[in-house]
C-alpha cells in the first residue's frame, strides 16, 4: 500500500494509443473528470459515459460499452466502481486496465441499505435537496469546504437532480455482490482511496486491493470520497503513470 500526499510538481504527458473510459460516481457528471480529461485527452482520447439516465448497474454498463471504443483503459469513482465491475463481467476482453477510486464490491449492509431507502422516500416524496452543506463534510475534506471544489459537486448534484438521483439510487440498491468476481480480473489495477473517506472507508478498499491479484492500493491523505475533485493533479499524474505501464500480467 502506498500513501501519498499533496501533489507538487507538473504533470508527465504519456502518450498512450488505448482510449480510456472514465466513469462518473453518484450526483456526479463530466466535470468530476474535468481536470483528467483536460490533460489527458492530448495523449489519448477520452470518454465519460452518462450514469444519470438508466434505472441499473447493468444498463448503466451497456449504455458505456455501446458508447465505448472496442478496447479501452477503465477508471471509475464509487458507483461508478460498480459499473466498472458490471462492465468486467459483461465484456471482460475489452478493458486492457482498471482503475478503481473510492469505490466497494459488497453490497449494502442492513444500516446503508436503510439509510439509501429512507432518502429515496424522501426524493419520491418532493424532498430531494441535492448536495447541502451539512452533506459536504462527508463527501470531501475540510480543506475544501468554501472552495470551488465544493461549487462544483453542489452544481453537478443540482444537474443530475431528483429524477436522476432516484434511478441512480434504485440501480446502487439492486446492485449484486461483485465480490466472487475479484480473482478473476486479470488486467493491471489501480485501487486509490482517499484516506479521509467517509462514504467508502479504506477497509472496503482494502479488500479489494486483496482479492484482485496483484492490484496496487494508494491511499491519498487529506483527501475525502471525491479524489479528482480534491487532488486533481495527483490524480491526473496517478492516471498518466497507469495508462503509461506496461501489462506484466
Amino acid at each position: 500500500m502506498l500513501r501519498l500526499t499533496l501533489f507538487d510538481g507538473e504533470v508527465p504527458l504519456v502518450f498512450n494509443s488505448v482510449p480510456l473510459v472514465l466513469v462518473p460516481g453518484l450526483l456526479c457528471d463530466e466535470r468530476l473528470w474535468a481536470h483528467q480529461k483536460g490533460a489527458l485527452q492530448h495523449s489519448t482520447q477520452v470518454f465519460i459515459p452518462d450514469v444519470s439516465i438508466d434505472s441499473s448497474i447493468a444498463q448503466m454498463a451497456k449504455r458505456a460499452l455501446d458508447e465505448a471504443p472496442p478496447t479501452f483503459a477503465l477508471a471509475a469513482l464509487s458507483m461508478g466502481g460498480y459499473v466498472a465491475m458490471e462492465i468486467m463481467r459483461l465484456a471482460p476482453e475489452r478493458v486492457t486496465k482498471l482503475a478503481l477510486f473510492d469505490t466497494m464490491v459488497r453490497p449494502d449492509d442492513d444500516a446503508r441499505a436503510q439509510a439509501r431507502q429512507g432518502l429515496l422516500a424522501l426524493a419520491e416524496l418532493g424532498r430531494f435537496k441535492g448536495v447541502t452543506p451539512q452533506l459536504l463534510p462527508k463527501l470531501m475534506h475540510s480543506r475544501c469546504i468554501g472552495t470551488a471544489v465544493a461549487d462544483t459537486v453542489k452544481a453537478m448534484a443540482d444537474a443530475i437532480g431528483k429524477e436522476g438521483f432516484v434511478r441512480q439510487q434504485k440501480a446502487i440498491i439492486e446492485r449484486p455482490d461483485y465480490r466472487p468476481m475479484l480473482e478473476a480480473i486479470a488486467v493491471p489495477t489501480l485501487i486509490v482511496v482517499g484516506e479521509n473517506d467517509e462514504i467508502t472507508p479504506i477497509v472496503e478498499s482494502e479488500e479489494i486491493h486483496r482479492g484482485i491479484p496483484h492490484s496496487r492500493l494508494v491511499v491519498l491523505s487529506e483527501c475525502g470520497h471525491l479524489p479528482p475533485l480534491e487532488h486533481p493533479e495527483l490524480i491526473t499524474q496517478l492516471l498518466s503513470e497507469w495508462l503509461a505501464e506496461e501489462q506484466e500480467l
